[in-house]
């Protein structure tokens, strides 16, 4: 743990536990910076998809004019195709960029915004609220018979229910999956995550992904501490970066008492962290 820094800060003395990694450093850094003890417990790690030859397919697929519409899920999968494209196969940027342009672009919610304004672009439709049921309630008021549409998956998800949509609408789905998710604290970290939790040292914990809730629930299903973990979270304030974590969360039968009510960002959770737990 990392001792509190300053005086008089609106979370002087909280402890509080993130599951984050890909911004660990970030995340981390705000709540000091607001004088709080983090202990730093990152379930899940994002890696680039281990194969790389069906998302090259895809690439040349899309850029050649073979989807109408985009279904971008992340900001997170959007920037690691441009990385692929970067590595393996500049000649596609400039057209992977123009057809990002010509193609009507459905965004789960606000984050892949982010990357399209780096490249210049915006999407054409954000669904709200940001989950799968979010963006099947929007193609829903579209005509999408005959049209081919891809699909820039939530990980290696398939997202079935997106999948059947998409074939009952007359549409032709393409998705790809730039990116995975794997394991990243060990498991022996996770077990002491959730022992510390149930002695009551910890005033919060923070989930930013579904995978981060579904990987701390399989370790203590794994080592028989279901219960255990469960007693913990009683014990602990709860947020979600968003409603999709939430759902997740509410899954397990846990309530998040913290979630930001606008922006799912590190920036918004660390405010709503703020609102409750704040002297």
């Amino acid at each position: 743990m990392i001792e509190p820094v300053g005086p008089g800060l609106p979370l002087q003395g909280r402890c509080i536990a993130i599951s984050e990694s890909r911004e660990l450093n970030v995340f981390t850094a705000l709540l000091e910076r607001r004088g709080a003890t983090v202990m730093r417990c990152p379930l899940i790690d994002i890696r680039d998809a281990p194969e790389p030859g069906p998302i090259l397919t895809w690439l040349h697929t899309f850029c050649s004019g073979g989807c109408d519409d985009l279904v971008l899920f992340t900001g997170e999968g959007l920037r690691r195709l441009l990385d692929l494209i970067e590595h393996r196969v500049p000649e596609l940027r400039e057209p992977f960029v123009a057809r990002l342009a010509d193609v009507r672009i459905i965004a789960r919610g606000p984050k892949p915004g982010r990357v399209l304004r780096e490249l210049g672009l915006k999407a054409t439709l954000v669904a709200d609220p940001a989950t799968t049921a979010g963006i099947i309630a929007l193609l829903q008021t579209l005509d999408l018979k005959g049209r081919r549409v891809g699909v820039q998956l939530y990980g290696s998800d398939p997202n079935a229910p997106l999948m059947d949509y998409l074939a009952v609408a007359g549409a032709k789905a393409l998705p790809v999956a730039p990116y995975i998710y794997a394991d990243a604290a060990a498991d022996a970290d996770v077990l002491a995550l959730i022992e510390v939790m149930h002695q009551g040292r910890i005033d919060a914990i923070a989930f930013t992904s579904l995978q981060q809730v579904e990987r701390l629930f399989r370790v203590a299903d794994a080592f028989q501490h279901v219960e255990l973990l469960e007693e913990a979270l009683k014990r602990t304030v709860v947020a979600a970066v968003g409603p999709l974590v939430a759902d997740a969360l509410s899954a397990h039968g846990v309530t998040s008492q913290v979630i930001p009510t606008d922006n799912y960002y590190l920036k918004p959770l660390t405010q709503a962290l703020i609102e409750k737990l704040g002297a």
